[in-house]
């Protein structure tokens, strides 16, 4: 065989990773992308000279090290939640990495790897299944109700109790359908894990800024085993900065560490996001603005006569469709990227900037013309 015909399958790779894809959303020049949750607004120019002057004067220290803790990032994290999620955290509750991605990573690589398992209900977010099969633990699909895509109590605790998992994900609000959780399924899901094992239960609230519901975080009080986890991505505007980070017991911040990569976070991120979280009256603004276009999207689709999912996120999952596939070639054939988010029967569209939002409306309230004429 030619080295120019190897593939991945003709590699010596892991069995469990054979026949799978990558995580990722087509990157299409359309002239309007509302396909991967992305905040619209750029952010505002008093922050940018605010990062600037804080990346320069990390940069003169770059010879070294940067903080491995991450002490003055964490202690500003916890203000933040403290402040905004009727929660008082400290410097020891929380730990800070690369995206959520990596915060969930290093969970599984604690508290997940080769003879344990983890459960999440699907639909939910792909990666919590992906990163679970990188970190080598075995993943199950839990139920979830078809009709409105919330959790069956009952039946995930069943589900708990017979799989016994080591880590429970709970999403909320949910990705790809935008439902939120609420506390008493939490709760109970939480009671489920410690009666079978006990599981970490890790709450994902990437999308919580933008949720009718307040935050979750309040409920790790006195549940070492329950872990809130956040991203700034968001609702900061920041996917590009790539920072998530986790609220928990300190023993758990203390046991992410047994496995984090020295200095994972560099000087430049971390200054980044101190500058970010300066400005967070200013970016939660941006929060209020997109929470209204998602209510916009949600009332107008409807009336347009299309079936939506509630959402709390800033994101509206839309359908139903025979071909959703066709239907987001026919969106994308107008100029607008939505996502094809794998759901049978329905599509994902990201709230964007009122034009932008007004654009994908007049895509899909034409193509329902065309499909009733």
């Amino acid at each position: 065989m030619s080295t120019s015909d190897v593939g991945i399958d003709d590699l010596p790779i892991r069995d469990e990773l054979r026949g799978k894809s990558p995580y990722g959303a087509p990157q299409l020049d359309v002239p309007v992308q509302l396909n991967t949750n992305e905040n619209p607004y750029p952010l505002p120019e008093p922050l940018v000279e605010r990062i600037a002057e804080r990346v320069r004067e990390a940069a003169r220290g770059l010879n070294r090290y940067p903080d491995r803790d991450a002490v003055e990032l964490r202690t500003a994290l916890a203000a933040y939640l403290t402040r905004t999620g009727r929660h008082s955290v400290g410097l020891e509750n929380i730990w800070a990495a690369n995206g959520s991605n990596e915060v969930i990573q290093q969970l599984l690589q604690t508290f997940g790897g080769p003879g344990r398992t983890a459960i999440g209900f699907e639909p939910s977010y792909s990666m919590h299944g992906l990163i679970a099969r990188g970190t080598g633990t075995g993943w199950i699909s839990g139920p979830r109700n078809d009709d409105d895509f919330t959790i069956d109590v009952v039946a995930a605790s069943e589900a708990i109790a017979t799989h016994r998992p080591d880590v429970v994900f709970i999403t909320s609000p949910n990705n790809p359908t935008g439902t939120a959780v609420d506390a008493e399924t939490v709760l109970a899901l939480h009671e489920a894990a410690q009666q079978a094992k006990p599981s970490l239960v890790v709450v994902d609230e990437a999308y919580v800024e933008f949720s009718h519901r307040p935050s979750l975080l309040p409920l790790i009080e006195g549940r070492p085993n329950l872990v809130v986890s956040r991203t700034m991505s968001k609702a900061f505007g920041a996917a590009g900065l790539r920072l998530g980070y986790l609220a928990a017991h300190r023993a758990v911040v203390d046991a992410v560490q047994l496995v984090r990569l020295p200095y994972h976070l560099s000087a430049v991120t971390q200054a980044t996001a101190l500058a970010a979280l300066e400005h967070t009256d200013t970016l939660l603004k941006y929060v209020e603005q997109l929470k209204e276009e998602r209510d916009r999207l949600v009332a107008e689709l409807r009336a347009a006569g299309y079936e939506v999912t509630e959402s709390d996120a800033n994101f509206v999952q839309f359908g139903r469709f025979d071909d959703s596939h066709g239907m987001w070639q026919k969106i994308l054939d107008r100029g607008v990227l939505v996502r094809d988010n794998g759901v049978p029967g329905w599509l994902r569209v990201t709230a964007g900037t009122p034009e932008e939002n007004d654009a994908f409306l007049d895509a899909v309230r034409e193509l329902k013309k065309e499909q009733s004429a």
